[in-house]
């Protein structure tokens, strides 16, 4: 009897599999947390100022970005 063959190709697996560099998830807790804190704070009157709209972004934008390099984590 002969072999039959699938129709679909099926790569080889990696003989190493690629790693992060060890500052990514450094940095994306760093960011995660900082940001965290820069709302927390900003609702709780601890920032100098009154509750102004550019902490609730800075801490916005420290989130994405560790939510943005916890996309490319390996």
């Amino acid at each position: 009897m002969a072999k039959q063959t699938r129709g679909r190709y099926t790569p080889p697996t990696p003989k190493t599999e690629k790693h992060s560099p060890y500052w990514v998830p450094v940095v994306m807790t760093t960011a995660m947390l900082s940001g965290l804190f820069v709302l927390v704070g900003n609702y709780l009157n601890m920032l100098p100022g009154d509750a102004q709209n550019r902490y609730l972004l800075l801490g916005l934008a420290l989130v994405t970005g560790g939510f943005g390099l916890a996309s490319t984590y390996r």
